[in-house]
């Protein structure tokens, strides 16, 4: 049986999903970051500036990323979406080490390593579900198109 043709673990679906919305999260955070950095601790957020607050959400993205994209992997077989990752975890990894946080270097860096993660794990969703390579896939189609 194809390994494509049985459905992907719930628990690989959610971890995409999960990965792709934290790491979303956390670029829209990194590019706003500069522009409220003076307003976080009147709101009682000053921990979201916190470097060792950035240091561990980048660990657990990268680790949960490669977890996700290797479960991924060993269903696909298919390196595509480690294309996105890696440039991404550079990035990220790159930007953490620019000091200080809030300087737009800073902001670009992780912004864009967000972004690169959070489409890594979108690429590893659709190649885990066969939708890149597969034309006859239904998902999408209206009923009429699928007859």
């Amino acid at each position: 049986m194809d390994k494509l043709s049985a459905p992907p673990s719930r628990l690989a679906r959610y971890t995409d999903r999960f990965g792709a919305t934290a790491a979303f999260l956390c670029a829209v955070h990194c590019a706003a970051l500069p522009l409220l950095i003076g307003l976080l601790p009147a709101l009682g957020l000053g921990f979201l500036a916190d470097h060792g607050f950035e240091r561990g959400f980048v660990a657990f993205a990268s680790v949960l990323a490669a977890s996700s994209l290797i479960l991924g992997f060993r269903r696909h077989h298919d390196l595509r979406a480690f294309a996105l990752l890696a440039p991404g975890v550079v990035l990220l990894v790159a930007g953490v080490a620019t000091e200080p946080a809030g300087t737009i270097v800073h902001a670009v860096l992780v912004t864009g390593g967000g972004l690169l993660v959070a489409l890594a794990h979108l690429a590893n969703q659709r190649l885990s579900h066969g939708h890149i390579d597969a034309p006859d896939c239904a998902h999408g189609r209206s009923a009429a198109d699928a007859v």
